[in-house]
């Protein structure tokens, strides 16, 4: 009985306990649900007098390229912004939701709302879904306490570092990242090296393409860069397809006559009312 009412608490690290049970059942013929593979680089460094943020604009379904210019980089309060990685639809209404909790949070407290405070609704909201919500987000702004740079995963944890990134592209351009970053970048700098981050996920990741869209973040405003860079441009024609006629040589013809057709007008029955 007193095992009932005050259970052991549950030992700390992975459980494994439901993986044999899960193999039973695929032995049986249930299809296990699968990961879904989707593709995007977004990223984000702090730099001397505040942050940068940057991403790409190409937007897949499978293999298919839905959007060649899907904007990533979302709107959270005039002092800060948050890009999007994962399922599209899930970042937009995650952050919109956000964004009006933040500003009922301004209007209620007469103040700058701080991006630690972004970050903890943010986080508490995915972690409230277990990662079924499938945002992955890169929360940068600027308030009374200086710069702050955040990635919140779908799941719910959170880290606060100097540069990141996220997405199937995040490999590629934390290459540029490691080998370049340093602290107190000047802005041409870090627009340069956020460029060439994004650059790198587009030309290494299938899932990435298009443009480049960057947005700077200082503690007297925003600047957002869209289309700041066409990372991908599209070729021109090397010469013209259109054949002069003759070009491909008729080895039949036959002509058919077609007869007149008689339209014949069909007149409504009316239908008896019971």
């Amino acid at each position: 009985m007193t095992s009932v009412l005050c259970p052991e608490p549950p030992l700390p690290g992975f459980s494994f306990d439901n993986c044999k049970r899960n193999s039973l059942l695929e032995k049986k013929g249930l299809q296990l649900p699968k990961a879904t593979k989707t593709g995007t680089t977004i990223v984000g460094i702090i730099y001397k007098n505040g942050v940068i943020l940057g991403a790409d604009t190409r937007a897949t379904e499978d293999t298919t390229v839905a959007d060649k210019n899907c904007e990533k980089i979302h709107y959270l309060a005039p002092n800060m912004y948050c890009c999007g990685a994962g399922t599209a639809a899930d970042t937009e209404q995650t952050t919109h939701m956000i964004a009006s909790q933040l500003e009922l949070h301004r209007l209620y407290t007469n103040r700058v709302v701080r991006v630690a405070t972004a970050n903890q609704m943010l986080k508490q909201y995915l972690f409230r879904y277990q990662g079924y919500i499938g945002a992955a987000l890169v929360l940068g702004g600027v308030d009374s306490t200086g710069p702050h740079l955040y990635s919140i995963y779908p799941h719910g944890s959170t880290d606060k570092l100097p540069y990141i990134t996220m997405g199937s592209g995040s490999l590629a351009a934390m290459a540029v990242f490691e080998s370049r970053w340093k602290p107190d970048l000047e802005e041409e700098e870090g627009v340069q090296l956020v460029r060439d981050a994004i650059a790198a996920g587009i030309f290494n990741d299938l899932g990435s393409g298009s443009n480049v869209d960057i947005c700077i973040i200082r503690e007297g405003g925003v600047d957002y860069k869209r289309t700041y860079d066409e990372a991908n441009k599209k070729g021109k024609k090397q010469t013209s397809y259109r054949y002069p006629k003759g070009a491909t040589a008729v080895l039949t013809t036959k002509v058919v006559d077609i007869e007149d057709v008689c339209v014949k007008r069909v007149e409504p029955e009316q239908m008896e009312i019971v």
